[in-house]
């Protein structure tokens, strides 16, 4: 198979969202068992990794939905992608220094559209598919997680009142490892597929592949692969919110949200919905939190991250749009857009470490807020 060296630059790019979806996410799956101690941070973090390659094999539909439903793929080229690729990975730079669990998912179709609009015209993008299966997933699924999670959270807590609370603890210690690597098989069938979604289109675009091609084995691959590595890397200032800062969790709440979020996210997967595991998960959370009585849900916390969501499709699309008006200029153009984001990064990344979290201190108390033993 014969690749330009864009072609290239689009892959390696495809493959650093990649790598910034998995830290960006790892808290959607690990979040809630990190913070009840029934997995190690660490350990946490490794298991969600391998169980993300493995559920990267599992379903091609998602992919299938990006490479050939949100744009036209005969009037989208490899720098049109890299330029939507640089908008989605700014984005979730930003959400990550800030500790904003944001849509990676959303990012993505944000800068692609936003590229693909301003390089190539409105009647490029899809925005019938956009609107059945983006945006209609992305208002039902935290709905639909938040019920699941608040009726399976209140039944427990009614089915478990007269048992011991230290046995209750134990077993959903136990069960909570078991629904957490669920929602990581989960992340991996819908988000790892993303990626492989828009590689398959930039092949697609530049005539490697035949339209409406499924992802060859070695996009699979090396897609999973990137988002593993991102996942062990651990994305701790987002699993801190998560698990920390949104609610109080206990272990029967934990495995009521994850439990519910995978649910979810494997059917939207199984019917190609490109749906946010973040939203999903975080739905699940603030369902556990209403569930269980006298829980308190940080409702200001919430509407910071319902805000991030509502912005993270619109802002990526702005910074994609900006992307491809210089990348298409020419090759100097793209080389410019590259350099820029390479500054970015860098720059987010120093900043980061004027606050270090990491897998130490994730689980220490915020000042002022006193942390209830867990059931």
């Amino acid at each position: 198979m014969d690749f330009s060296l864009i072609v290239l630059v689009v892959i390696v790019a495809a493959l650093a969202f990649d790598f910034t979806n998995g830290f960006h996410d790892t808290a959607n799956a690990m979040a809630t068992s990190i913070a009840t101690g029934a997995l190690k941070p660490r350990v946490a973090v490794a298991v969600s990794a391998v169980l993300n390659l493995v559920g990267a094999f599992l379903s091609v539909e998602v992919a299938k939905t990006i490479s050939g439903g949100i744009v036209d793929d005969t009037k989208v080229t490899p720098v049109i992608i890299f330029a939507g690729l640089v908008g989605a990975i700014v984005w979730n730079l930003v959400t990550w220094l800030i500790g904003l669990p944001s849509s990676s998912s959303h990012a993505l179709f944000g800068g692609l559209i936003g590229a693909t609009w301003i390089a190539s015209g409105s009647d490029a993008v899809h925005f019938g598919k956009v609107v059945e299966k983006i945006l209609i997933p992305a208002l039902a699924s935290p709905i639909v997680a938040g019920i699941v999670a608040t009726l399976g959270t209140f039944l427990v807590y009614r089915i478990t009142a007269r048992a011991k609370q230290d046995t209750v603890g134990r077993t959903f210690k136990a069960g909570q490892i078991a629904s957490a690597s669920l929602v990581s098989l989960a992340h991996g069938t819908n988000d790892a597929q993303k990626t492989m979604g828009v590689i398959t289109l930039t092949l697609i675009a530049s005539g490697s592949l035949a339209p409406n091609s499924s992802p060859p084995v070695w996009v699979i691959l090396t897609a999973g692969t990137a988002i593993a590595l991102g996942t062990y890397l651990g994305g701790w200032r987002i699993i801190q919110t998560m698990g920390k800062k949104l609610t109080e969790i206990q272990t029967p709440q934990g495995f009521a949200a994850e439990t519910s979020a995978a649910a979810v996210i494997l059917t939207s997967a199984h019917l190609g919905f490109a749906l946010s595991t973040t939203h999903v998960c975080s739905g699940g959370i603030i369902g556990s939190g209403l569930g269980r009585k006298l829980a308190e849900v940080r409702w200001g916390v919430a509407g910071r991250m319902v805000l991030a969501w509502a912005l993270t499709l619109p802002a990526a699309a702005i910074v994609g749009a900006l992307a491809a008006e210089v990348s298409t200029l020419g090759t100097w153009g793209t080389v410019l857009v590259g350099l820029a984001g390479v500054v970015i990064a860098l720059g987010i990344y120093l900043a980061s470490k004027r606050n270090p979290v990491n897998a130490n201190s994730i689980n220490e108390p915020e000042p002022g807020v006193t942390q209830p033993a867990n059931a």
